[in-house]
């Protein structure tokens, strides 16, 4: 992957929008859930409707709430930067959900974009889950 990120562009991350961290948090998190859900095997169409359960909106504001005593103040800023930034929330969930993985993938990409690849796999790796064989 190391390879791979020196191919994007320099981005200064302090003036990137939240939700823009979010828009590449989004993309890395679930590509991150495909690979270990792939990796357990299975068909394809169980493997998407787990992934689905895992990108929800208020799964991410589950796990977000798993990691709040584990992140630094750095990334609760993040997190809170992208918690408050003005979208337009679907109608398939609640404000508060949708608020908190904004967040979530707010701190995902950052800590992507910043290539602080160690600290996002040890946070992915604390997720509980929350039934028998999710990640």
């Amino acid at each position: 992957m190391e390879k791979w990120l020196q191919q994007v562009p320099s981005i200064d991350l302090r003036t990137l929008s939240p939700l823009a961290l979010a828009y590449v948090g989004d993309a890395v998190f679930e590509l991150y859930v495909r690979m270990q859900l792939v990796a357990a095997g299975g068909r394809v169409q169980t493997l998407h409707k787990s992934v689905v359960e895992y990108v929800r909106a208020d799964a991410q504001s589950e796990i977000l709430s798993q990691w709040q005593p584990l992140l630094t103040e750095e990334e609760a800023a993040v997190v809170r930067r992208g918690r408050n930034a003005k979208s337009t929330v679907p109608r398939s969930t609640d404000m508060v959900s949708y608020r908190q993985s904004t967040g979530f993938e707010a701190l995902i990409g950052y800590l992507f974009l910043a290539g602080q690849e160690e600290r996002l796999l040890y946070l992915l790796g604390q997720v509980k889950p929350t039934k028998k064989g999710d990640v």
